[in-house]
Formats: structure tokens, sequence, C-alpha cells
């Protein structure tokens, strides 16, 4: 549960700088108890892999604004604001499934941690 909520919390802790801290939450708790603790090495890798997918959309729909000169950030704002709005649902629900025992599987993710 940790994993999941520590991804939100260090993207609005580091809103100021793209929200980059999203994944690193997940990453620390990864690294402490991978070994120790299988449901938080396989929660932890999810919440990883799921926040970096954010992270990279993000980046590129950032970019796609500067690279057109700011006209892109016409279409790039409203995609991040409904990318931010469903992500905050999938991870309050990632957090209400771990909470419980249950294994939660984001629907989107680039599963670049196995």
């Amino acid at each position: 549960m940790f994993a999941h909520l520590s991804a939100l919390l260090g993207g609005l802790l580091t809103g100021w700088a793209g929200g980059i801290g999203c994944f690193l939450g997940p990453l620390v708790i990864w690294l402490l108890k991978r070994e120790t603790m299988p449901f938080v090495d396989d929660q932890a890798k999810e919440a990883l892999n799921f926040n970096i997918t954010l992270a990279g959309l993000f980046l590129i729909l950032f970019l796609l604004g500067l690279l057109t000169l700011g006209i892109g950030f016409i279409i790039a704002i409203p995609i991040m604001l409904i990318v931010g709005v469903t992500a905050l649902v999938f991870i309050v629900i990632a957090a209400i499934k771990s909470n419980e025992g249950v294994a939660y599987r984001y629907p989107i993710a680039l599963r670049l941690i196995k």
C-alpha cells in the first residue's frame, strides 16, 4: 500500500519539478523490501513501472508542447489533466487492493522492471 501511496506523495511534493519524485517512493520501498517480502516486492515493482510510464508520457507531452513553440500545449495540457486524474484513480484503487492483500495490476504500464 505504501509503495502506491508514496508515488502519489512524491508526485505532489515534486510537482514544481514536473512530479519527477513519483517513482522515488516505490523505488526505495522496492530496493529495501524486495528480498524479504514477496508481496511488497511485487506491488512496489508494479507501482514503479506505472509511475515510470506516467513520467515518460508526461515528458513526451511536455516536449510536444515545447517543440511546437507552445501550440502543442493546447492538446498536451488537457491530455495531461485527463491522464493525471485517471492515474490518481488507479493509484487509490491499487492502494486499497494491496491493503486488502490483493495483487493489483495497473491496466496501462510498461513492465520495465521485472
